[in-house]
């Protein structure tokens, strides 16, 4: 008993220690510490309790058993042991019999000298098995026959929509970029090409066009000369927004936002003529537009 409280004592000081280096700090960062403190007491307070609990339950015990022993040897007969509570408990709960009367449920036949009992199954391993049967028939009642409540399957679609309906919601509180398509110009923005980077990112853009725009196996090649969808920022723009779904890209419009599209748009404008490594080969046709203020031909990367 000296050794836990010499311990718990060298504990407590060490914490103690420990506060002083950081008593500023604390007292300024968390107003709660006081509580915390008391708290940690009242649980090492209540761990000593229950420590000394059974050390003093164990001494009774003990002292109790040595009495029962003289008392057996005195009066000449064998010392046998009391059944403790929890002997008697495990016995009740699960309808055991005592070693020492098994013989009366010792059945006639034995295998090679080894005989059986007639042991029954715990009352409360039936009882747990009754509660299964029951349960389950409560369960087809309620989930297949009145329906009133969702099955899994449902209860996901619920959430979603739930999720959805919060999706738009939030949507509509933010403040929406009115985009014309027709009237929408290419420029070299830094800032807007830097936004579309991050959209193409976060929406994995790369798992079909890669990250550098070169194209794999599904979507075509971002950089080279030829389009499958027209080139120029309004086609572009337009196929981010409505998606080709049956080449398997998606409509990008009914998840982001109009100026998200735009700016993922720039990006893919910007990587026109980049030539990363081992980029995908030409897909579609070569689109050239010619601008009012520049015959010059624009040759831009495919989509």
């Amino acid at each position: 008993m000296k050794k836990p409280l010499i311990l718990l004592v060298t504990t407590l000081f060490s914490l103690h220690g420990f506060a002083q280096g950081t008593e500023v700090k604390s007292s300024v960062d968390d107003p709660l510490l006081p509580v915390y403190i008391i708290a940690a007491v009242i649980l090492v307070i209540i761990i000593l309790l229950i420590v000394v609990a059974f050390s003093l339950l164990k001494t009774i015990n003990s002292i109790t058993t040595q009495a029962a022993k003289e008392k057996a040897a005195k009066v000449g007969i064998p010392y046998v042991p009391t059944p403790n509570w929890w002997d008697r408990f495990t016995q009740k709960v699960n309808a055991s019999v005592p070693v020492e009367q098994e013989k009366i449920i010792e059945l006639d036949h034995s295998y090679d000298g080894i005989k059986e009992l007639d042991n029954h199954l715990p009352p409360w391993w039936k009882w747990l098995f009754y509660g299964t049967i029951g349960w389950a028939v409560v369960y087809i009642i309620v989930f297949h026959f009145s329906n009133s409540l969702p099955l899994s399957a449902e209860e996901y679609q619920n959430e979603v929509a739930l999720a959805e309906e919060k999706a738009r919601q939030l949507s509509a509180s933010q403040p929406q970029v009115a985009i014309d398509e027709n009237a929408l110009t290419f420029t070299k923005d830094a800032a807007l090409i830097e936004k579309g980077k991050s959209v193409f990112t976060e929406y994995n853009c790369g798992s079909c066009h890669r990250n550098d725009g070169g194209g794999n196996t599904i979507g075509p090649n971002l950089t080279d000369e030829y389009w499958l969808h027209g080139g120029g920022i309004k086609n572009v723009f337009t196929t981010i927004k409505n998606g080709v779904v049956e080449k398997g890209m998606p409509a990008w419009g009914k998840s982001m936002k109009p100026e998200a599209v735009r700016n993922v748009a720039f990006f893919v404008m910007s990587l026109r003529g980049t030539s990363p490594q081992n980029a995908k080969g030409p897909q579609g046709e070569i689109f050239k537009e010619t601008t009012e203020k520049s015959d010059s031909t624009k040759v831009q990367a495919s989509l």
